[in-house]
């Protein structure tokens, strides 16, 4: 499985199904929730890469926020402190870090 097909499954498992554990092969990550602001978060591997998935916040200013306000189901998700990609709706959007902290396509 590819890291874009592995962000997506994250996505789809904790915002589109709304599970409170992610299954990556044999390997499941738990599925929090920040008690402030409600948003889902889920902490897990790929490979020597660890990321987090944090869901998009609908009351900041970015143009991310007006999609999840407009209903759409997005998550983004960071490697070593930095913003890497965003899944919307199942479809990924990758940030210029992606290639810059060299991770498999």
């Amino acid at each position: 499985m590819t890291l874009e097909e592995t962000l997506v499954l994250v996505w789809e498992q904790s915002l589109g199904d709304g599970k409170s554990e992610v299954a990556l092969g044999e390997d499941s990550y738990p599925v929090r929730v920040f008690r402030s602001k409600r948003l889902r978060c889920v902490d897990f591997n790929f490979g020597q890469f660890q990321l987090i998935g944090i869901e998009q916040n609908p009351a900041t200013g970015s143009r991310w926020a007006e999609l999840a306000c407009a209903g759409n189901r997005i998550m983004q998700f960071r490697c070593k402190g930095r913003y890497v990609a965003n899944v919307c709706e199942g479809k990924v959007f990758r940030y210029p870090a992606w290639k810059s902290m060299k991770l498999p396509e």
